[in-house]
């Protein structure tokens, strides 16, 4: 069973999607929730606003932020 996370929830990739420039670990924003929270679509932005990915991945594919754990940031 999956955690359901609501539109604008805050969630962190759990694997590289590499033709995206996207890595595990990289935070994005739920902007759909599909099928009782069974897939998401997910955007994936830069600093400055501007979309890098906006993905449909199932719930496996994501994980909500932990306590503890601190965002950082990187270049594409």
């Amino acid at each position: 069973m999956h955690i359901m996370f609501n539109e604008h929830a805050i969630v962190v990739l759990n694997s590289d999607h590499p033709a995206d420039s996207l890595l595990a670990g990289d935070v994005g924003t739920v902007v759909r929730a599909y099928s009782e929270g069974r897939a998401y679509e997910v955007e994936f932005v830069q600093g400055n606003g501007s979309t890098v990915a906006l993905l449909t991945l199932p719930a496996d594919e994501v994980r909500g932020l932990a306590a503890g754990e601190l965002l950082h940031t990187r270049r594409l």
